[in-house]
């Protein structure tokens, strides 16, 4: 795993304020594949209360927010489970 493009990862997403969150790089799966020229696949398994209420894409998009412009370099596919605390 590129520990830069974690470490970035990491720091966006704790304007969400997890509880857990396990960042794994998926990249290898995707040699050959286009994108993996133009940034890495990744995995994101996060818990966080401000998950709470919301359904699957208001989750995605909130992570989406907080990565911003790491989709647009950094990071090419992000495959993303997202709970709130009562669901794990």
């Amino acid at each position: 795993m590129s520990a830069e493009t974690a470490a970035l990862l990491r720091e966006r997403l704790a304007a969400l304020a997890p509880q857990s969150l396990a960042i794994e790089d998926e990249s290898h799966l995707h040699a050959g594949h286009a994108g993996a020229k133009e940034g890495g696949h990744y995995k994101i398994t996060i818990v966080a209360a401000a998950f709470a209420g919301q359904n699957t894409v208001k989750r995605h998009r909130l992570i989406h927010a907080a990565v911003g412009d790491l989709m647009r370099g950094r990071i090419h596919a992000l495959s993303i489970r997202a709970f709130s605390p009562d669901e794990v």
